[in-house]
């Protein structure tokens, strides 16, 4: 197995939350990699794109309001996902004892990985499995000792493995067994030793874990603690029953799907917790097929995947917290760290607490800055290197130092696909400066510094507006945006709630307009943790989409909240029905440009262009150098686009390299709706009166926003926002349709 990267940054830290009001107290975990002072001031960021041909990296230093200086202190990651129960279940350590798993892996590496562990002060067992078979270690008056079965294991079958002891008569039996099927035969094997095992009277214990801090990768079911001595199992892959004969513990996976607590179904009931986010609702050794709905039949899903890569809490103690004051304006905000070796910052927003004179609200995409945070592309080489140092960029990439976790476009060490995403841990890539491509014609950026380009142009062209974030739409709904006439969204708004559609709707229902300024937006479906995983979201890549990796038959359904994940277009809201586009298109880091539609030039659209000169516009822009690019958006009636829908611009110039979204498609070369395949490489921007007053203005592309800036926040893309966020922002607007 390849070695891990183990290396820290000088200063790494994580908040709380993302976003607050007035009053609300944001804590600050900081590590550092070697202990010492840091300082902390607080900045309010304008523009996070370090670009010199662009706007450059625009922070105002607040020092006035918060300057600290705070001793540091390194703090380590407990990485990879396991169970613990703090105390076990009590015995007679002179009496024979069982500890047993069922166990199924994925991909096997090299290494022997603990399963089931057990320990106290002065004894313990582990055991452990491989590809090569399954081996226990085991506490005596001497240290340590070792027993081994080899065997080749196969990945995706499901093997028991058991240890029995005797400290009667020092007998140690280490068996592995598996059930036949047509193509797997069965494997039934013992081995066994005498020596004088130490047996705890209770301990702690471990699954996926032990506690030298041994991580597994794969699925676990039914561990179980019996005061017995087992020879052999005659159904090897059946559950035991809680009226088995000797049973001190018995923790049933299949419950409590949808949290974070391990239950014990034995008589002392010594339940547990998992750590670090391990995958719930996921096919167990029951699992037929028949029943794909984890919530109808948890007994088939009586298993947890485990990672040891997955970290969903650092576990950091806090080193400073910061009461948001009553007069800080909503806004982008970003607390910079200082230490002797390094820096790092820590962004936030910040949301009003009551009705404010700003009309326009900018809804902050975070849970899909989110999602996507510590995505390791592996694209960060030498000429990348020398175009950060050389814009004095964000220095730090994923890519470099994975202890902090990856994201959900990346995949477990085993090749099963992360499904969760904690904000409590640092996020590089939410940081000012940070560069996502090597970029020849623009930035490179991404999400958070991305959607800067946005913000940096409201406050140039002098349009008074707050901050609302994804998570106050997905508590709030329709409630966090009824003061404003207009709701701006990011240049990917990918990840969405149900609450959260729910709120855009009403909003618009309401009479409210909607600026929607990317593409692929509201394309996944996503669930939030709750209790002690409120810090997490969980996605599902169910049957289609563009996706790194694919959910497993059976694992499409949500483990924190029931729901049917993957597409929102698979669940019924294709993004038609609530923008008028949907994704359409996806190529390289590359873009062209947009033509005026005739349709645009009727009165009732043709206000857009006030001022705008010529039927093209956006060649040129700090994102792939062009306003539409990268991933296109399209209108199609068969998905919900209205038909008052006014496609006032389309994609030209995009190049070779695009190809449809995948869901559109058949087979290869033929499309769902019938339609050529080259129709669908385009972006259609669009505008879209509703007969309440609202209105929906689409741009259609993830690259438009990158076109604001022109010689200054100037131009025809500029120019085009600038007439529609003009009108949809005066309540007194008519817009007709």
């Amino acid at each position: 197995m390849a070695t891990r990267s183990t290396k820290t940054l000088p200063i790494a830290a994580y908040l709380d939350r993302l976003s607050g009001n007035a009053g609300t107290v944001i804590s600050a975990f900081v590590s550092m990699s070697k202990p010492g002072a840091f300082r902390c001031v607080l900045h309010r960021v304008i523009c996070a794109d370090p670009n010199p041909d662009g706007p450059g990296l625009q922070v105002e230093n607040l020092s006035s309001r918060f300057d600290i200086v705070v001793e540091g202190k390194h703090q380590p990651i407990d990485m990879g996902s396991y169970g613990v129960v703090p105390k076990g279940p009590r015995r007679n350590p002179a009496q024979p004892c069982s500890w047993s798993i069922l166990f199924c892996v994925l991909n096997f590496d090299d290494d022997q990985r603990p399963v089931l562990a057990e320990e106290g002060d002065q004894e313990g067992v582990v055991l452990m499995a491989g590809a090569d078979g399954v081996s226990a270690r085991v506490r005596t008056s001497s240290g340590w000792k070792s027993l081994s079965l080899s065997a080749s294991l196969r990945p995706r079958i499901w093997y028991r493995v058991w240890l029995s002891i005797d400290p009667g008569s020092e007998r140690v039996l280490l068996g592995l067994a598996s059930e036949s099927g047509a193509t797997v035969p069965a494997v039934v094997q013992t081995v066994s030793d005498r020596f004088d095992a130490l047996l705890p009277e209770y301990g702690s214990v471990f699954f996926a874990a032990d506690g030298a801090g041994g991580r597994f990768n794969g699925k676990l079911e039914q561990p179980v603690i019996l005061q017995s001595w087992i020879d052999h199992w005659d159904r090897p892959l059946d559950w035991v029953a809680d009226t088995h004969p000797g049973l001190l513990a018995l923790w049933d996976f299949s419950i409590g799907i949808d949290t974070q607590s391990i239950s014990d179904r034995g008589p002392q009931r010594c339940d547990g917790a998992l750590r670090n986010l391990p995958a719930r609702g996921v096919r167990g050794v029951l699992w037929s097929g028949e029943e794909m709905n984890w919530s109808r039949a948890p007994t088939h899903y009586g298993a947890i995947r485990f990672a040891d890569d997955m970290v969903g809490d650092c576990g950091w103690s806090s080193d400073f917290m910061f009461e948001i004051p009553a007069d800080l304006p909503s806004g982008s905000y970003a607390f910079k760290l200082t230490c002797a070796d390094g820096q790092d910052w820590l962004p936030f927003y910040v949301v009003p607490t009551t009705k404010t004179a700003a009309r326009i609200a900018f809804l902050a995409p975070t849970f899909t800055y989110q999602i996507y945070a510590n995505n390791a592309r592996g694209n960060f080489d030498e000429p990348f290197r020398e175009r950060v140092a050389a814009w004095d960029a964000y220095p730090y990439n994923p890519d470099d130092y994975p202890i902090y976790g990856a994201s959900t476009y990346n995949q477990h060490p085993d090749g099963s696909g992360i499904m969760f995403s904690s904000r409590r841990r640092p996020m590089l890539t939410m940081r000012p400066g940070f560069l996502t491509f090597h970029d020849h014609r623009g930035s490179g950026l991404r999400h958070y510094p991305a959607d800067s380009h946005i913000l940096a142009w409201l406050e140039a062209q002098d349009f008074k507006f707050d901050i609302i974030t994804d998570e106050e739409l997905d508590e709030r709904g329709a409630q966090a945006l009824e003061n404003y006439s207009v709701v701006i969204t990011g240049s990917h708004p990918e990840y969405y709630t149900g609450a959260m559609l729910d709120g855009l709707q009403a909003h618009l229902e309401q009479g409210g307009r909607l600026i929607y300024t990317g593409g692929n937006g509201f394309y996944w479906r996503i669930a939030r943790g709750s209790g002690t995983a409120q810090h997490a979201i969980e996605i599902r890549r169910a049957e289609g989409g563009v996706r790194r990796w694919a959910s497993e038959p059976g694992e499409y359904y949500q483990s924190f909240d029931g729901r049917y994940g993957g597409l929102w277009r698979r669940n019924g809201r294709p993004p038609q029905q609530l923008v008028g586009i949907g994704f359409s298109a996806q190529g390289t880091f590359t873009a062209g440009w947009f033509r005026r539609t005739e349709a645009s030039k009727n009165p009732d659209a043709s206000w857009i262009f006030e001022g705008v000169d010529g039927d093209i516009f956006g060649d040129y822009g700090l994102s792939a150098g062009g306003a539409a690019g990268f991933e296109l958006d399209r209108v199609d009636p068969a998905l919900g686009t209205a038909r008052e829908a006014i496609v006032v611009a389309q994609s030209e110039g995009i190049g070779d390299g695009f190809l449809p979204a995948t869901e559109e498609l058949l087979v290869s070369g033929m499309a769902l709706s019938g339609e050529p395949i080259e129709d669908f490489l385009r972006g259609d921007m669009t505008y879209l009166p509703l007969s309440n007053g609202g209105a929906v203005f689409a741009a259609g592309s993830i690259t438009f926003a990158g076109s604001l800036w022109q010689n200054g926040f100037d131009g025809p893309v500029s120019q085009i926002l600038a007439n529609v966020v003009t009108r949809f922002s005066d309540p007194a607007s008519l817009i007709q349709n």
